[in-house]
């Protein structure tokens, strides 16, 4: 007779030789992190060309806003002895400049500029007070420029486009060339992903996009345009690695988490609040006499 064990035995299923099974392969989070990327895009690029293109008071209401989530993350990010005065001051700072702006021009709005971050390094305090301070300039002069070019009248539309793609065509232009080619580091103590190839890569995507943009609304000389683009791509190069060496100081990776896959807003706009002001100095001195747009 067969003992019971045997007859459990002999019924219970084979089981699998744990060799041949195959490995669980994981995740890839570079999918996961580009997907998000795109869904993030894909909602914030509607409601920001929605208000560039709308103008006044729309577009002013969506430059305050960015001005203020975008100086708190800089409050964020650098050390201060008093972090609440630090970021009140340098809130209203930033706002105070850009309705100085409005209502007196640029220069009204420079100074008001610049006594808010003297006031803020104060009322901030700490070792790092100057850098602290700066921060104030650094926001309200980049969203300055946006503003003063989107204000134009007639052109205000078309060079504030030319400005925001020159820079988004320099991210992708990059972001393709550094992957595709690699090659020698531009930066490797900031910015140890970019590399040489990756700045020739924005200028040309940046240089032909500004073209695209002059050919598409008539500008009176393109090819102005078409070397404007490159060097927007220098430009904006040289504000991104500005706000990359920031946070590799205090050992930040991304300056907020506001947008999911894409980190805060500065570390979107970083590029343009560099660029836009240089375009705008371009366009009211030199760009004027040649009447190139």
């Amino acid at each position: 007779m067969t003992s019971s064990t045997d007859g459990n035995a002999a019924s219970a299923p084979p089981q699998p030789d744990p060799a041949k099974v195959p490995n669980p392969q994981p995740a890839n989070p570079k999918t996961g992190d580009l997907k998000t990327r795109v869904i993030s895009a894909l909602v914030m690029a509607p409601i920001v060309l929605g208000a560039v293109w709308a103008g006044g008071w729309v577009f002013r209401a969506l430059i305050a806003l960015g001005a203020v989530i975008a100086i708190s993350e800089w409050i964020n990010m650098v050390p201060s002895a008093r972090r609440l005065p630090a970021r009140a001051i340098s809130v209203v700072g930033v706002l105070a400049a850009l309705a100085a702006q409005l209502v007196a021009g640029p220069w009204a709005g420079l100074g008001v500029a610049i006594a808010f971050s003297l006031l803020t390094a104060l009322g901030g305090g700490g070792s790092d007070r100057g850098l602290l301070g700066f921060g104030v300039f650094y926001v309200s002069v980049g969203i300055a420029g946006l503003m003063w070019l989107r204000d134009l009248p007639g052109d205000g539309l078309a060079l504030f486009l030319f400005a925001m793609l020159a820079i988004w065509a320099t991210d992708i232009g990059a972001y393709a060339a550094g992957r595709s080619i690699g090659g020698p580091k531009l930066a490797p103590r900031i910015s140890p992903k970019k590399t040489w190839a990756g700045l020739i890569g924005g200028m040309a995507a940046s240089a032909l996009v500004g073209w695209l943009v002059a050919l598409a609304v008539g500008a009176a000389m393109p090819a102005v345009a078409l070397l404007l683009g490159a060097v927007a791509a220098v430009v904006g190069q040289i504000g991104d690695l500005f706000e990359s060496a920031v946070k590799r100081r205090y050992n930040v990776k991304d300056s907020g988490q506001l947008i999911p896959g894409h980190g805060g807003i500065l570390d979107r706009i970083d590029g343009l609040l560099v660029a836009a002001p240089v375009l705008a100095v371009f366009h009211a001195t030199i760009g004027n006499s040649l009447s190139w747009w």
